[in-house]
């Protein structure tokens, strides 16, 4: 049999995990859980969750991807465990679940693009025209999971790292590039002011638990996609600098987005910040008109630009999240890498036509499934994020609980001190072991029981 792939070198490793957890929500998500949250202050409390709660479960499933050099089901068999694979098989199928809502709005983002490029800027005001064409969504989803696939069939060093590398800095010049203009256009200071000064009155509970669930939500954690490139990691490498790099990562470019939307955002409004719209709304609908009003050149440059820059946000994650199910297979089934890529591509890419169809379009998928005490019913695609949600949430507190209580935290600081020398005597194996054992447990058993309740019978704990 070959011999199985590992990143050529650290730098490799850090760009393609950062590129897992760097996705559409950095973009359109984040700024807004920030603004609603208190400005500055939520950031410090995102911050505080990411190194307390988020890096302990990315240390956990790196070390166990490494110590195993297996897929995250194989992962619990090789560590002598087999009935603890069926979590490592819910994480695969917590993938692919995203995967299959998550390539037709990256069909939407590729489809602006295509159109911001042709000087289409009425398509803002076409936008659910635009997502009930399906056959041109579903040709931009085709085509995105093809470029998906093809990367992921390239292989660990020649595929998935070699595009990390281009796509990664690409995606940082371009957000650095529309951020600096942004910041010239009228109004622009009033914008980053609604962005970033703090509102302490803001922070209550409903603020820490938001920070809490962002934190968790935006590293990609839960579903196995680390343990999978944890497999490819050399045991030379220091696993904690890494980890640390990855946070740095998605958190800076999550805030830098920030600072790129809200100058826009504010120009649109003539510096109004009162009623915004976040998430995907603005994106798909606010914006095209913000850079119709740069004019017919610079609109198109910026315009294309953007889009283009949310279509690799979107592939650096779809590749991760691909490459968990076809490692999955190649390890156990011993499948040939580019059988797997076609038949996983197929089925996820089938399993997205409820997604691409419930905007609109079929009225069975838009209006799914009505909660208990629900006033509208949820569309599919919504449905499956909320059960993504809570899969991720409670595979997220298994492995750090399997880490502490079952695989034992001696052989989980023995696999970290691997590259990492004085790591007995640091402190940070003092912070692994108590986040470990008791924090991470705790706080992401008590989110999947709040998101739970919050998702599904629309009862809000925490106010």
């Amino acid at each position: 049999m070959a011999a199985r792939g590992h990143f050529s070198n650290r730098l490799g490793f850090i760009l393609a995990a950062a590129g897992s957890a760097v996705g559409l929500g950095n973009i359109w998500k984040f700024p807004f859980e920030v603004e609603k949250g208190g400005g500055a202050a939520f950031v410090v409390l995102y911050l505080i969750f990411c190194f307390a709660l988020c890096f302990p479960v990315m240390v956990t499933e790196i070390a166990i991807g490494r110590k195993t050099e297996k897929n995250p089901a194989g992962a619990f068999v090789a560590l002598g465990f087999p009935k603890w694979k069926y979590l490592g098989i819910l994480g695969i199928i917590s993938g692919i679940i995203i995967l299959s809502f998550y390539n037709v709005v990256a069909g939407w983002a590729f489809g602006y693009f295509i159109e911001m490029a042709q000087g289409n800027f009425e398509i803002g005001n076409q936008f659910g025209d635009f997502i009930t064409n399906i056959w041109k969504i579903s040709l931009y989803a085709i085509l995105f999971m093809g470029a998906t696939a093809l990367i992921v069939s390239k292989g660990i060093s020649g595929g998935i790292e070699r595009a990390a590398k281009i796509l990664m800095p690409s995606l940082i010049l371009m957000i650095l590039g529309i951020l600096l203009y942004s910041f010239t256009l009228p109004n622009a200071m009033t914008g980053i002011k609604y962005y970033l000064i703090p509102e302490f009155s803001e922070l209550n509970l409903a603020t820490i638990g938001g920070a809490l669930r962002q934190a968790f939500f935006s590293l990609s954690l839960g579903m196995g996609a680390l343990i999978t490139y944890g497999s490819y990691f050399s045991k030379d490498e220091n696993i904690i600098a890494s980890a640390a790099s990855i946070t740095l990562f998605d958190v800076g470019i999550a805030f830098f987005a920030g600072l790129m939307l809200f100058p826009l955002v504010s120009y649109s409004t003539g510096g109004d910040m009162s009623n915004i719209q976040g998430g995907a709304g603005l994106i798909f609908t606010v914006l095209p008109g913000v850079f119709q009003s740069l004019g017919p050149i610079l609109g198109i440059v910026l315009g294309s630009l953007f889009f283009l820059l949310l279509s690799f946000a979107a592939l650096t994650s779809t590749v991760s999240l691909l490459e968990v199910p076809v490692a999955y297979i190649v390890d156990e089934y011993k499948a040939n890498r580019n059988t797997a890529v076609i038949i996983m591509a197929v089925i996820i890419f089938v399993t997205g036509i409820p997604s691409l169809i419930g905007n609109g379009y079929s009225e069975i998928f838009t209006n799914f499934v009505t909660y208990v005490g629900a006033d509208h019913p949820t569309d599919f695609m919504t449905f499956l994020g909320q059960v993504a949600d809570i899969f991720l949430l409670f595979g997220g507190c298994l492995i750090v609980t399997f880490a502490a209580y079952v695989w034992k935290k001696e052989n989980l600081h023995a696999e970290i001190a691997q590259g990492y020398e004085g790591y007995h005597q640091s402190f940070v194996k003092k912070f692994i072991n108590i986040t470990v054992s008791y924090v991470c447990p705790v706080l992401l058993g008590l989110l999947f029981v709040l998101v739970i309740l919050n998702n599904f019978f629309g009862i809000e704990l925490i106010r």
